[in-house]
């Protein structure tokens, strides 16, 4: 019997879109998949949108929430998942019809995988080919290199947490592929177009601006100072660290964090409560 995979899409304000997201889904060559809709408490008319796919298909699913940003929309959407593999798929990007059949079978044949996901093109305004660098797991900590619809198992998003709620501002594909990978696991990028990004004047990337970034590079090297200190050989500053974090928006939570780093290393708490 195949595997089943959850593709699990979050949507916020891309209703216009997530026709094309959930045609790409229903035109799987691989038939054994759900489809969870996560409704990510959106103004504009998603609901009524997702509820025309469920008329369609019964392994169309539609979940809505409170606003709460893309990690605990795809987290919810996970929870609810009966797959044994998970393919977050953004409500604005399409898949080619073979993804599944293709990634599914690069698993079968290689149990030690944890990551597969194939060659990329753009569309929208700008078009062309994706050029992704070759994953390199000694360069995964400087630049991320896999797009967020990569298949994996569920137990690997259960091992580690999920996805990142601190992550809020961004990057959280990035995060993730770091605390998965991290401690060993291979990855393959097959030789088949079978994602399509959509590029837009406005999206939230687009919107990350420089210091949004600088404060969510910092919070990485913290929260997984022990793949730095392997890979690249040092960490940054440990006071430079903690003033950056004290200006980001979400404090909540990462003194934890900074607790883990600071014993890992210098073998003593900086902060007496947590």
């Amino acid at each position: 019997m195949s595997p089943l995979v959850s593709i699990i899409v979050p949507c916020y304000n891309q209703a216009q879109y997530l026709d094309d997201a959930l045609q790409s889904v229903m035109n799987q060559s691989y038939q054994d998949w759900e489809c969870i809709i996560v409704d990510d408490g959106s103004p504009d008319n998603t609901e009524q949108i997702a509820k025309e796919w469920l008329a369609k298909d019964i392994r169309f699913k539609y979940i809505n929430k409170k606003n709460g940003g893309i990690c605990s929309a795809r987290n919810l959407g996970i929870t609810k998942a009966d797959g044994e593999f998970i393919l977050p798929l953004d409500a604005d990007d399409k898949i080619g019809s073979d993804y599944l059949k293709l990634t599914i079978n690069e698993f079968l044949k290689d149990p030690t995988l944890k990551v597969v996901y194939t060659k990329a093109e753009k569309f929208g305004s700008e078009s062309g080919v994706w050029n992704l660098p070759v994953f390199d797991i000694s360069k995964l900590g400087l630049y991320n290199m896999i797009f967020c619809s990569a298949l994996y198992r569920k137990t690997e998003w259960e091992r580690v947490g999920g996805y990142d709620l601190n992550m809020v501002l961004g990057l959280e594909d990035w995060e993730f592929w770091i605390a998965v990978l991290k401690n060993g696991g291979h990855v393959s990028q097959l030789d088949y177009v079978g994602f399509y990004y959509r590029i837009k004047e406005k999206s939230r990337h687009t919107n990350l601006d420089v210091s949004d970034k600088k404060d969510l590079y910092n919070y990485l090297s913290i929260k997984h100072a022990d793949f730095y200190v392997k890979h690249q050989g040092s960490f940054i500053t440990l006071k430079s660290e903690i003033e950056a974090l004290k200006k980001m928006k979400l404090l909540k939570g990462r003194k934890k964090v900074l607790n883990l780093f600071c014993k890992t290393f210098f073998g003593f708490y900086i902060f007496k409560h947590n």
